[in-house]
């Protein structure tokens, strides 16, 4: 019995060791050297990878000594290289302005379900209010094999 016990623990400990499933996410400045005033300090999706049909997160935390008041992001999505996909948004609907020190900008997205599955890249800039680049990113995701079932 004892070593049922000590097997369990053992078992238990193993789990701890796990990595969890939100990994954090590469991120490249667009421009390696360059200065931006925004300094994007992570990004994490959930789910990762992305199931099509169902709604995906994408949050980005990052710091800044301005105070952004308005602007833009301008999203170009890539894959295998090709370019499939661009959208413009006001950054204001992404995070609260004024945004100033450190801040999170979050964008929820639902992938139709014929979305084809493999590994995808969005490049993304933060413009300011007179079209300055404030900070420029890219970052990869996956979108996996399967598809929710549909219930008839």
């Amino acid at each position: 019995m004892a070593t049922g016990h000590h097997l369990l623990l053992f078992a238990a400990a193993l789990l701890l060791l796990l990595p969890s499933a939100s990994v954090a996410t590469a991120v490249e400045y667009c421009k390696k050297g360059r200065d931006y005033p925004v300094k994007v300090t992570g990004v994490e999706v959930v789910p990762d990878p992305v199931v099509r049909g169902e709604p995906a997160t994408f949050r980005i935390s990052a710091s800044t000594d301005k105070s952004i008041t308005n602007g833009k992001l301008v999203i170009d999505v890539t894959y295998f290289f090709f370019h499939v996909h661009s959208e413009t948004h006001n950054f204001c609907d992404g995070t609260s302005c004024p945004a100033t020190g450190e801040f999170v900008l979050a964008s929820e997205q639902t992938l139709p379900s014929f979305t084809p599955p493999g590994s995808y890249t969005i490049t993304m800039k933060l413009l300011g209010d007179r079209n300055e680049e404030l900070t420029c990113i890219s970052f990869g995701f996956s979108i996996g094999f399967t598809t929710p079932l549909s219930i008839s």
